[in-house]
């Protein structure tokens, strides 16, 4: 059919040109066309989309995406695919979640929808996706607007001279395949849902545009002063105002971009008193609003500083997943996970293995919970491919832009479990590098692997972190429980050891066992163990056990599994606690009642 259109321009070349996708994979929607969010209105989106599955990317060959409305009796050729009428999805949503014959597919899909506008003299127009997995095209009314590569970071793509006024047709081809260049790459241990599967909404600016805001305690002993940064189009001064704090100051703009030092002394951040302010910034006619925390967060030797006070990270780990809903987040889903998280005793939240929705971050800020947020370079990246190595630098910038006034962050990690080689250490020590220089403010990390030859910590991306993490599953994966504190003995450090990941599975459901592997008693076993060797350990300064909710993942297909991780101390209903919570709530209460005893010591 269209293969022979006008559309199509050539029947052989639609049919059998392996090198389709090339003119639509330039990645120009990426951190460069970021756009500061703070408390921009926005024109939702959401709601129902037409949509389609496209295993084959007819879609992209045959242009799908410059094919004009027209009612099925007017048109010339037979439609394989009508972008504009048919079967509707919601947005946001995973497609594993909407219909069984979707649950395993990876590929592409297109949504389609109108966009009813009428331009604003002297406004610009934005199309915001908060997240798409994985490769997002953009068109609009059939012209190739750009893509964004990474699945969970948001992207932001220009709209204002491809809208006409009236109705408009917005197209996104989404693209969830896993293929050996990509962050992360073929094999990981998380469902790879698939879709659109966070908010989009319009934006409008004014000619002058605010890209990027940062602002920051000063570093400096007194832990006073703070420092901001603007980047801005189309203005040479802009103001920053904190009515709280009596601020109120003009920063000059030179290129678009400028930094002040600002005296004041906030109230400082902290789990247990999470202090926000409200910031306010103009440049030109452009005005963006943020709630902001100061704090100070330090490694000197082995040893972590909260505000210059010691830290222990009493913390648990998580993933976006539900069993209803898949990756898709509501308000109520992170305020249940946080109520949980605190009621545990937790200070800190490991967000693994990808960026989290941004209102995880806010929300955090707002329970006074600390955050490692983390990329997803897992397991066996392609480390000496450049376009690799181009997907993960952009997935870290657009996360630290993103999250860098949320005081909760605490830790960026640049990677989990990678074996130690010569493109590997040059990949991540190139991120750990990005990482300082987007935010010197910030700690770096990576869950790093032990060599359990030499039963020792060693691994040479550690010079390059403030904290080590270290995943083991003794008790689990690793059986002789006795090789746990020879590692520790073995290793000495130089800096803070964090054990983000260890436990073991249990299902209790109907069909888990009532003893032995997989059983609710042996995962509470199993952290009676690594609790009684870790506590005592004085460079060992944190842990977030694995995990807090059974999560959905196809590798695992056991009979006490059936396609979900169990290690959970919470069931996938997120609500059924297993006995290792209360095992992790006491010790966690044991560990903060030191703290305490060790602030007050004169």
């Amino acid at each position: 059919m269209l293969e022979r259109s006008e559309l199509a321009e050539n029947a052989l070349q639609a049919l059998h040109d392996e090198d389709y996708d090339r003119p639509f994979n330039p990645q120009n929607l990426n951190h460069t066309t970021m756009i500061f969010m703070g408390d921009r209105e926005q024109v939702s989106l959401d709601g129902d989309w037409n949509f389609c599955v496209d295993l084959l990317d007819t879609g992209l060959r045959q242009k799908w995406f410059a094919m004009e409305p027209a009612a099925p009796r007017d048109r010339e050729e037979p439609w394989d695919y009508d972008p504009y009428m048919g079967e509707t999805v919601p947005v946001p949503s995973c497609w594993q979640m909407l219909k069984e014959k979707w649950y395993f597919f990876e590929g592409s899909a297109w949504y389609t929808r109108p966009v009813d506008f009428s331009p604003k003299p002297g406004k610009r127009t934005f199309l915001r996706v908060g997240a798409a997995q994985y490769d997002c095209k953009v068109f609009l009314n059939g012209e190739f607007i750009g893509n964004h590569y990474g699945g969970s970071t948001p992207f932001f793509a220009e709209l204002t001279d491809q809208l006409k006024d009236g109705r408009n047709w917005l197209m996104l081809c989404v693209n969830n395949q896993r293929t050996t260049d990509r962050v992360p790459m073929r094999n990981t241990d998380w469902f790879n849902y698939g879709g659109v599967y966070r908010e989009v909404s319009l934006i409008e600016t004014p000619q002058s545009l605010i890209r990027d805001f940062f602002i920051h305690m000063k570093p400096s002993a007194e832990r006073t002063g703070l420092v901001a940064s603007v980047v801005a189009e189309g203005a040479e001064t802009a103001e920053i105002a904190i009515p709280e704090l009596g601020v109120s100051e003009t920063v000059t703009l030179v290129d678009g971009r400028g930094t002040l030092a600002i005296d004041a002394a906030p109230l400082l951040w902290s789990p247990e008193r999470p202090k926000l302010y409200n910031v306010h910034v103009t440049a030109g006619d452009d005005r963006v609003s943020d709630r902001v925390g100061f704090r100070t967060i330090e490694r000197k030797g082995r040893e972590l500083f909260l505000n210059g006070r010691p830290l222990w990270l009493r913390g648990i780990s998580v993933h976006e997943d539900d069993a209803k809903l898949g990756k898709v987040i509501t308000e109520d889903d992170l305020r249940r996970r946080y109520a949980h998280a605190k009621e545990m005793g937790c200070n800190f939240v490991r967000l693994a293995h990808y960026p989290h929705h941004e209102r995880a971050v806010e929300l955090a800020d707002e329970f006074g919970l600390l955050v490692w947020a983390e990329i997803p370079v897992y397991w066996a990246i392609d480390f000496a491919n450049p376009a690799t190595e181009r997907d993960a630098q952009n997935q870290l910038i657009e996360l630290i832009r993103r999250d860098r006034n949320r005081a909760s962050v605490a830790i960026w990690s640049v990677g989990n479990e990678n074996a130690d080689t010569d493109a590997r250490l040059a990949f991540m020590k190139g991120l750990a590098e990005t990482a300082r220089a987007e935010d010197p403010t910030r700690l770096i990390a990576a869950a790093c692997l032990v060599n359990h030859t030499k039963l020792k910590i060693e691994d040479r991306l550690a010079a390059y972190l403030d904290i080590i993490g270290i995943n083991e599953y003794y008790g689990w994966y690793d059986e002789d429980f006795s090789e746990l504190p020879k590692i520790l003995a073995n290793s000495q450090p130089d800096r803070p050891v964090v054990i983000s990941e260890t436990g073991a599975d249990a299902d209790i459901t109907e069909h888990g066992p009532k003893d032995g592997l997989f059983s609710e008693d042996y995962q509470a076993e199993v952290y009676e163990k690594q609790i009684a060797t870790l506590r005592d350990l004085d460079f060992v300064k944190g842990m977030s056990p694995w995990i807090l909710y059974d999560f959905r993942t196809e590798r695992r297909q056991g009979i006490f599994q059936r396609g979900f991780n169990r290690k959970g101390l919470i069931a996938a209903d997120k609500v059924t606690k297993k006995k290792s919570f209360a095992i992790m709530q006491e010790f966690y209460r044991t560990v903060a009642a030191g703290e305490v005893d060790e602030w007050e010591t004169p």
